[in-house]
This record gives structure tokens, sequence and C-alpha cells, in this order.
């Protein structure tokens, strides 16, 4: 008689994949802290957090949402500058074109911050209605 696909042999079988999908959900908790949202979504939440624009400062000469504070992703200095800041705190963050606003946020998460939304791109977000500064 076959036995059932997902009948386990032992408890010590059993115990071992408790084990393994425990350790699978600890791995992807920082995942869990970074959330992508549409542009229209970013904006609606610009209001209620924390916005970093990780963008160069040549780049700001483009102008940037209002309120945001820049730290410079490719700073040497980012990743100290980003620890500074409340882990438990709200934060967006965008960039120039979302690639650097992805890594930013995945840096954050591995610090162990837990509201992380990865905005993407200034221009899409300046079109969708973001409030911004020259």
């Amino acid at each position: 008689m076959n036995a059932h696909p997902l009948r386990f042999r032992s408890a010590a079988a059993a115990s071992m994949l408790i084990l393994i999908l425990a350790a699978l959900a600890a791995c992807s908790g920082t995942g869990a802290a970074v959330r992508q949202l549409s542009v229209t979504d970013s904006v609606a939440e610009i209001a209620s957090r924390t916005v970093i624009d990780v963008r160069t400062p040549a780049e700001l000469a483009d102008g940037m949402i209002a309120g945001a504070t820049n730290i410079d992703f490719q700073a040497p200095d980012f990743r100290d500058r980003v620890a500074t800041l409340d882990r438990n705190g709200k934060y967006l963050v965008y960039c120039r074109t979302g690639n650097r606003s992805a890594q930013a946020a995945a840096v954050m998460a591995d610090l162990g911050f837990t509201d992380i939304v990865d905005a993407g791109g200034f221009a899409a977000l300046a079109a969708a209605g973001a409030p911004t500064v020259p």
C-alpha cells in the first residue's frame, strides 16, 4: 500500500520539516519590511512617512519631494547615516529610476528597519502628483 505523500515516517522527519519552514520564514522577514506600491499609492503614503531621497546631489537639481531628506546612496557613509535613523519609523525611499531605492530599502531592511516603502523614481512620483520643491 502506498503511503500518503504528506504522511511522515517519523516524528523526527516532521520536526525537521517544521524547522526548515521556520528558517525559511525567518529568512524572508527582511523582505517583508520592504513594500513596493503603485505610484499613486506611494504618493498617498508621503504625508505619513519620513521620505528619503537617495539620489546624488547633482540629481537634486531636478527637484525633490517636499520634506524629503537626501541621503545619497552612492556616498561611502550611506549605511552609517541610515543607521542613525529610528528603525521603528515609517519610511518612503525613492531615487531617480527605482534601482537605487530598491537597493537602499534592502540595506535598511538588513539594518532592522521594519516599515519601508520603495517608491521607485522621482519623475513618476512627481507626475503622479507628489508635492515637489525645486
